[in-house]
């Protein structure tokens, strides 16, 4: 059997293998090889994704990464570094179109499970205001900041204007921890009580922090820190 005819069985199993199983049972380098398979046609990925993921430390860790270092990192084309690097911002997207137009969050789970939407692919540290109306429906959700939470003094008054802006009835503050580790910090704690009270004084209500890692969540609310 000449290389092109191997090479061709196997793309034909895995693809077979994905459309009666799904990527579940799949490792993180299979699930790689096969996304790569759309980028580079007639040559074994099975190694390149393998060398990739170790490269970047995960399959999560390549996703997230800048298109131009996959290029020079694992000398591939811009097309293979670009359709990798698609991946988050699709799922994204995926979730935005998901939740609909009318997202309403009156509980923490909700609030929680859409807040886990916003952070798919993000590796710093952001802060979202999510503006709700009277009905607790998203009217309007915005990155406030990327950094550390330390390095944001300016985040009530963003906050004010974004609210006021939006014509918001009340807001969820929510922003991530790329560590892991999902214990608010104690300037997570400061900064949210600083929020509420300046948001207090113009009639605007914090129902909820949410702070995200991967796929977890706390509820600041329901844990008894605001």
């Amino acid at each position: 059997m000449t290389g092109k005819n191997l090479h061709e069985g196997h793309r034909k199993r895995v693809k077979e293998r994905f459309l009666k199983e799904g990527l579940d049972s799949f490792n993180d380098h299979q699930v790689l090889e096969l996304l790569m398979f759309y980028a580079i046609p007639m040559k074994d990925t099975n190694e390149l994704a393998h060398r990739m993921i170790k490269e970047f430390g995960s399959l999560s860790g390549l996703f997230e990464a800048n298109p131009k270092d996959i290029c020079n990192k694992c000398g591939v084309s811009e097309n293979s570094a670009i359709l990798i690097s698609l991946v988050p911002s699709l799922a994204r997207r995926y979730f935005k179109g998901k939740w609909g137009e009318k997202i309403v969050l009156n509980s923490a789970s909700k609030a929680g499970e859409y807040s886990v939407s916003l952070f798919v692919g993000k590796h710093y540290e952001n802060f979202y205001i999510i503006c709700l109306d009277s009905q607790n429906r998203v009217k309007h959700s915005a990155l406030v900041h990327e950094g550390s939470i330390n390095e944001v003094p300016v985040y009530p008054r963003i906050i004010v204007e974004l609210a006021l802006r939006h014509q918001a009835h009340s807001i969820i503050l929510a922003h991530n921890h790329p560590g892991g580790s999902l214990k608010p910090s104690q300037e997570d704690i400061n900064i949210t009580n600083t929020i509420v009270s300046v948001l207090e004084s113009i009639d605007i209500k914090v129902r909820d922090h949410i702070i995200v890692s991967g796929d977890k969540y706390i509820s600041l609310k329901q844990n008894n820190f605001l």
